[in-house]
């Protein structure tokens, strides 16, 4: 018999009683497709109505990526993953940088000319959060000489946590501009160029070509593979990074003909296995060690030294404190950079990243919504006949909760809707809107005629009615 591992979330959405099972066969499809007789929740997750193996996940065996067809011996193990967002003379150093980073420029590896490679590269670091923040932090500290930050986003309270390029006195300041203040005050020797947008098709060609690589500290999948397919027809190396909760992943894209994003992950997972850090949430200290891998790599791009992790995802477990690597290379199929992509009609960005982006959420009627204000007057007043539906995983009850709430999780509402009363008037709250909507339409397709939606969730509560409300 022959061990699979599956990933956590996946799981506890086919509610497995452990992420390894086991099963026979002599390839890789022959043991998944055993596994899958026992437990029949996983075919749904893992396969199409055709049986063709969904693209989202990674097969690998021996630290090596695998195919259905890949042969098997011995105790090999089978592991399904998942793909978890001012400066001075370019042409020399002044004594004063020679003092500044005297201990860099004493290493073999580095000397004068690497620490002029460093000063006059020009970096674009994607995101000023949890990973954008050490990123940059360490790529200012080391004295990349121009540091491009791309955010849209203002700095609040619940970033601290983990964002420690920002602080309390720059609550309520746009992110670049908060951390470009604090960067300068780390290296003043340095340019840092603000973008407070963020990078959609319109004008993610024009941001990526002022910049030699690119870092990614984005936190969704659309901006991810738009990146993706602008740093390779730009022909930029792209520093990646992702978390959730305890699992982290970092790698080195588009680097000297090396395999991209899609080469790795063609399509994302969908959105029930893909929670955000606000619904999986994030131990702040773990974002930095990702952050600091990611600095690493691009330093390493940059001065041209080491092994890179192109073409190897590395992988961080910090439960265990353990890492390992899945190697793989270039797909000759791949959306983004394979030989079907050159020869195939162009397609735009935006298209390329839509056809990878989950579909979040589809607006419902208008009278399927209450605005946080109506629903205080409603709580309010009292004695109606209305229940609130909570849809959030309990954890997110943690940070905060409005009175006398039902809370049944989004992935466990088909198994539990026979606990509801049909026909009785249920409001769905989650945390944006989003989940409270997609329970929404499985409650309608069940027969409940009498449901709203809060719209803009917890989030516009808080923003609307309860201004003191913590929010994570």
């Amino acid at each position: 018999m022959k061990t699979v591992i599956f990933p956590e979330v996946l799981a506890r959405a086919a509610k497995l009683s452990s992420n390894r099972l086991m099963g026979y066969g002599g390839t890789v499809g022959e043991v998944i497709s055993d596994v899958c007789k026992k437990h029949p929740a996983l075919n749904a997750h893992l396969f199409y109505d055709n049986r063709e193996f969904k693209e989202h996940f990674l097969l690998t065996t021996k630290g090596v990526l695998a195919e259905p067809d890949t042969p098997l011996s011995g105790d090999d193990e089978v592991e399904i993953m998942l793909a978890t967002s001012g400066g001075t003379d370019p042409t020399g150093l002044s004594n004063e940088e020679v003092q500044r980073y005297v201990r860099q420029i004493t290493l073999p590896h580095v000397g004068r000319q690497g620490q002029l490679r460093l000063k006059q590269a020009k970096v674009l670091v994607i995101g000023t959060g949890g990973l954008g923040s050490p990123v940059s932090l360490y790529l200012a500290a080391v004295g990349v000489g121009t540091i491009g930050l791309a955010d849209f986003d203002l700095v609040e309270s619940s970033n601290l946590q983990r964002q420690i390029v920002h602080g309390y006195s720059t609550l309520g300041m746009p992110k670049v501009d908060s951390a470009r203040q604090r960067l300068l005050d780390v290296n003043p020797h340095i340019e840092v160029r603000t973008h407070q947008c963020a990078v959609n098709s319109e004008n993610a060609q024009d941001l990526i070509g002022q910049y030699d690589l690119v870092v990614d500290g984005t936190d969704n999948f659309a901006s991810r593979y738009l990146v993706n397919a602008v740093c390779v027809k730009q022909n930029k190396p792209l520093v990646f990074g992702a978390i959730n909760r305890f699992d982290r992943q970092i790698s080195v894209f588009n680097l000297n003909g090396g395999p991209c994003y899609q080469c790795l992950f063609s399509k994302n997972p969908p959105p029930e296995l893909s929670p955000s850090c606000n619904a999986g949430g994030v131990i702040g200290v773990l974002p930095g060690v990702v952050g600091l891998l990611q600095a690493t790599e691009a330093v390493k791009v940059v001065l041209g030294i080491g092994e890179s992790l192109a073409g190897r995802l590395l992988r961080f477990d910090a439960l265990r404190m353990a890492f390992d690597e899945v190697k793989f290379g270039r797909r000759s199929h791949c959306p983004a950079c394979g030989v079907a992509s050159t020869n195939a009609p162009s397609v735009s960005d935006d298209e390329q990243a839509c056809q990878s982006a989950p579909v979040l959420s589809e607006r419902l009627e208008a009278h399927r919504y209450i605005d946080p204000n109506g629903l205080h007057q409603i709580i309010v007043r009292g004695g109606e006949g209305y229940a609130l539906l909570d849809v959030r995983d309990a954890n997110e009850l943690e940070v905060c909760r409005l009175p006398g709430i039902l809370n049944i999780p989004l992935s466990d509402l088909d198994d539990r809707i026979a606990e509801l009363d049909v026909s009785r008037r249920y409001i769905v709250v989650c945390y944006a809107g989003v989940r409270a909507e997609r329970a929404a339409v499985r409650l309608m397709g069940a027969g409940f005629d009498k449901v709203q939606v809060l719209d803009g969730g917890m989030k516009r509560w808080a923003r609307d009615v309860e201004r003191d409300m913590p929010m994570y």
